[in-house]
């Protein structure tokens, strides 16, 4: 699977650990788009002890009834709180500071709460402190991992925010996380390839929002749905894992061509190009020019893993 780990990231990861004892709440941004794959593991290893309010970031670009159901899934969660919002949207950012106080409970009064903002690259974090500094103070941009060091600034509310670079983990074990990180921009283009990942969202969209993608593009219709068979082995030198184009259900190629033919990738002699068709639907479904869409809900959260005896006769001797 997908890794991907830059040396100021490892170094991000040990300044989290050094500072965490004195941090009172957690802050974690994720893409209302993608709250499960945006959420870094290794943070949430982190901060286990820590109260967390999720905070759902570009929720202008989210489906609002999956945005719903995302915040209702964490607000069940033990010392947990979420809240969708529009980065941008200063009168929705006026909601964190006394969230963050309920989740710190007793602070003296002679102290503001003290607060990590964490998240992976590129998912509107540096946004989100501005907005509530009221002024710059974190480096935006659309290409991941902008922030290269932690920032402090207090803000109105009493409230000391400690901002951290985005952090990605070592390895991305689940191929349906990796190609959503992809298709929304939060990993670079780079890491898969481009035509691929355009190929697995054109299939993951002809499931989830079939009308927005055939009244975007002017398809006449879309390939028949078929059932997957056994998910394929695409790791051959590790465990098993399925092959998530083919679970879609979507021939993704075929949507793709015909994306690519009618957006300028028709091609002298009939030859179509994907990687143009791959520009169009990614660059759009970023910009929120396919409608407000979100590419996974909760019932997609994988069932943790099954440990086995040795497992288990490992964590009773620890």
């Amino acid at each position: 699977m997908l890794g991907w780990f830059p040396g100021h990231m490892n170094k991000a990861r040990r300044q989290i650990k050094e500072v965490l004892p004195e941090i009172d709440v957690v802050i974690e941004v994720l893409d209302a788009r993608l709250p499960y794959s945006s959420a870094n593991p290794m943070l949430a290893e982190l901060t286990r002890h820590k109260p967390v309010l999720k905070i759902l970031s570009r929720a202008d670009l989210a489906d609002p009834e999956r945005t719903a159901e995302w915040v209702a899934y964490f607000d069940a969660q033990e010392n947990m709180r979420a809240l969708a919002v529009t980065t941008t949207n200063t009168r929705e950012l006026k909601k964190i500071p006394k969230l963050c106080h309920e989740l710190a409970g007793a602070v003296r009064a002679d102290r503001d709460v003290r607060v990590m903002v964490m998240g992976i690259p590129n998912v509107g974090k540096s946004t989100l402190i501005n907005g509530l500094a009221g002024r710059k103070i974190a480096k935006t941009g659309n290409e991941p991992a902008v922030t290269k060091r932690q920032q402090k600034v207090r803000i109105d509310g009493r409230v000391a925010l400690t901002d951290t670079p985005g952090v990605l983990w070592p390895k991305i074990e689940d191929q349906a996380s990796a190609y959503r990180l992809a298709a929304t921009g939060a990993i670079r283009d780079t890491a898969i390839e481009y035509a691929d990942v355009a190929i697995v969202t054109s299939a993951e969209l002809a499931k989830r929002y079939p009308e927005a993608l055939t009244e975007r593009y002017k398809l006449k219709e879309l390939p028949p749905y078929a059932a997957p068979d056994i998910p394929h082995d695409i790791d051959a030198d590790g465990p098993k894992k399925p092959d998530f184009l083919a679970i879609a259900g979507f021939d993704g190629n075929a949507i793709l061509k015909d994306i690519a033919a009618r957006r300028g990738g028709l091609r002298p002699g009939g030859a179509v190009d994907l990687h143009r068709g791959a520009e169009v639907l990614l660059h759009e479904l970023r910009d929120g020019k396919l409608g407000r869409l979100t590419l996974e809900t909760p019932a997609d959260i994988p069932p943790p893993p099954v440990q086995n005896d040795e497992d288990n006769q490992l964590l009773s001797d620890a």
